[in-house]
């Protein structure tokens, strides 16, 4: 085992190391941030302090674990989302960026389109449930679902619901089908959607060890929204908002499928903070 003297000879030979295995030298400090326990800035005024011996071992073992290949989320066992901090595990997606801008568009809309009422939202295919639990949280008079088809990823969205005090209905199934005899004022999702053959472009961290069932879908990747255009229009209430995470090539199509059911609804697409087009909200007025 390497022996450091303090935290910044440990952070130095860790991002060497990640460096060699041709991974991002910021995994050196997330992860010495989760063996002691405290924030950045902490990590940064304590760089003389001495490790024992465990922390030596822990933080040598996760930090070789990643530079083979395995996320530093899943090697913490947490990622933030939304200023929160949600456990992930190999059952579920990392939480991206991105997909934060969703939640905050999502908030931005309901005031515009809704007047003060009680409102019921879904979030289909909720994964770790960042984004069911990121609305109850930040707008605590929703009322929120969460759906997912895998038993395993429902349970860390509980379990992070529980964690964060965000009381959420979770319930196990396909796409809408959890959601029968619902009226619905509010859907979220951010389904599977990459073509099969985008594979061979993808990085090796996400294909061996992010769960597939999540990332990719049939029919181009389209297939899950194409479903979902057809089975929402039978549990929407008016006004309604729809809010999709999509691919960067997917917008057009995906707004046609909804179009199509939501002839007079107001849709658009919106770019994320890469300029990529990345969301679709559909609009349903009164």
């Amino acid at each position: 085992m390497m022996s450091y003297k303090n935290v910044m000879e440990a952070l130095d030979w860790a991002s060497s190391f990640l460096v060699d295995n041709g991974r991002e030298q910021t995994a050196a400090r997330i992860v010495m941030q989760h063996i002691l326990g405290i924030s950045y800035a902490e990590v940064m005024l304590h760089l003389q302090n001495t490790l024992t011996t465990t922390q030596q071992e822990r933080f040598q073992q996760l930090i070789e674990e990643h530079g083979n290949g395995r996320p530093v989320q899943y090697c913490v066992g947490s990622e933030e989302f939304y200023g929160r901090s949600f456990i992930v595990d190999e059952s579920v997606l990392i939480p991206r960026p991105e997909t934060e801008e969703l939640v905050l568009g999502t908030i931005q809309r309901i005031q515009n389109l809704f007047q003060h009422r009680a409102l019921k939202l879904a979030d289909i295919g909720t994964g770790s449930g960042a984004i069911a639990i990121s609305m109850k949280l930040e707008c605590p008079e929703l009322t929120v679902i969460a759906t997912d088809l895998s038993d395993k990823a429902l349970a860390t969205a509980q379990k992070n619901a529980s964690l964060l005090g965000a009381t959420i209905d979770c319930r196990l199934g396909d796409l809408t089908a959890p959601l029968a005899q619902e009226k619905l004022d509010i859907v979220l999702s951010n389904p599977p959607y990459i073509a099969f053959d985008e594979a061979k472009e993808m990085s090796t961290v996400v294909l061996d060890y992010e769960p597939h069932s999540a990332l990719f879908a049939e029919e181009d990747g389209l297939i899950l929204y194409r479903q979902l255009a057809e089975q929402l229009p039978a549990l929407m209430n008016k006004p309604a908002l729809i809010g999709l995470e999509i691919g960067y090539t997917q917008g057009e199509q995906v707004a046609s499928f909804f179009q199509k059911s939501f002839p007079q609804a107001e849709i658009t697409i919106e770019k994320d903070i890469n300029g990529k087009p990345r969301m679709i909200f559909c609009e349903i007025h009164e």
